[in-house]
């Protein structure tokens, strides 16, 4: 059955992953993974040997078309991020609009997502809320910040552990000092944190303490 499966992997611990995950794992005839070496320890881990194939943002604009021949062809293929759900914030949007654009059946395991522990922990409401993911670079990134800044509801940011500071002071900046927030890190790993209190105090938590892990940021909306 031609199939394309994204399959969501565990942010943190590797037990999180569910049972049908694992069989879907098993069961295909070809993962592709972000980064085999990753993959590699995680179905090592499960005692899964299905053959892998590097699929990440480097190659995907060259490859969907052939996967998608492949997979139109008969075979069941499952797509792997190196954390989480693929296409958040991760490769895998390309190839899953291949297959919707040939009529290639595509289905999405529900599974881990670094933004969902950290939004519900943050405390701050999330009746609605907006997931921006990563920030721009350079290029856009003080225009999106304000635009950010404007939002009525509560939002998410990922962000690496050599921007956290950076990203935190020009949050800090364009939302106002007093701006609620809350700052999650290694989620579901051992030395899960998250610490809340204002942009300006999370600003200088984390000048004093060295910034370790992935962060998810999120941010009180605007409140008139």
């Amino acid at each position: 059955m031609a199939l394309l499966t994204v399959v969501p992997t565990p942010v943190g611990n590797l037990d999180d992953i569910t049972i049908r995950a694992l069989t879907v794992l098993k069961e295909s005839d070809l993962i592709l993974a972000e980064d085999t070496r990753t993959t590699s320890v995680l179905l090592k881990h499960f005692g899964i040997s299905t053959p892998m194939l590097s699929h990440h943002k480097f190659n995907e604009h060259r490859t969907v078309e052939q996967l998608a021949v492949r997979i139109a062809g008969g075979e069941r293929v499952a797509l792997v991020s190196d954390a989480g759900t693929p296409g958040i914030s991760d490769p895998g949007f390309l190839l899953v609009r291949q297959c919707v654009q040939q009529g290639i059946d595509v289905e999405c395991l529900p599974g881990a997502t670094a933004f969902v522990p950290a939004l519900v922990v943050s405390g701050l409401p999330v009746d609605r809320f907006h997931f921006e993911g990563f920030l721009p670079i350079k290029k856009g990134r003080q225009t999106r910040l304000r635009q950010l800044a404007e939002l009525p509801v509560t939002f998410v940011v990922y962000e690496s552990p050599y921007r956290v500071v950076k990203t935190l002071t020009q949050l800090a900046e364009c939302c106002g000092d007093n701006r609620p927030a809350s700052v999650s890190r290694e989620i579901s790993k051992r030395f899960e944190q998250t610490i809340r209190g204002t942009l300006r105090e999370l600003v200088e938590q984390f000048t004093r303490q060295e910034p370790r892990g992935e962060f998810v940021i999120v941010v009180s909306g605007f409140v008139v």
